[in-house]
């Protein structure tokens, strides 16, 4: 009788959206491109997550139902958490990309977000 080897454990991404249908289409995308995701409707429900630190990556829509994006990527940061990290919006604006800058986030995305892109972000 053999043993196979442990498969590889998978990156794991954090996704805060408070769309459904954008949440869904993004666990589905990056579970296709082999991540493990956890996903939230919300900055309050991500935030009292268990087990955040070893995301890789961080994707967050920048209005959120009870804080910004930019309020959650500062949360995490103040918690040591140093992945990779894109903030989405459907209202891009030159203000919006300082402050994202400025709380952490590698990458601003404009909805509807293109995959190459947003992959391209991640890496």
């Amino acid at each position: 009788m053999t043993i196979d080897p442990p498969l590889e454990r998978r990156q794991a991404a954090l996704v805060v959206e408070d769309d459904d249908g954008v949440r869904r289409s993004l666990q589905l995308l990056l579970h296709w491109r082999g991540y493990e995701v956890r996903s939230f409707a919300s900055a309050t429900a991500l935030l009292a997550g268990a087990d955040l630190d070893d995301a890789a990556v961080l994707i967050a829509d920048f209005r959120l139902p009870d804080a910004t994006g930019c309020d959650v990527r500062r949360a995490l940061g103040d918690r040591g958490w140093t992945g990779r990290s894109v903030l989405i919006t459907g209202y891009p604006s030159e203000s919006l990309d300082a402050m994202a800058r400025d709380s952490g986030f590698d990458a601003v995305l404009t909805k509807p977000l293109r995959q190459q892109a947003l992959f391209s972000a991640l890496r």
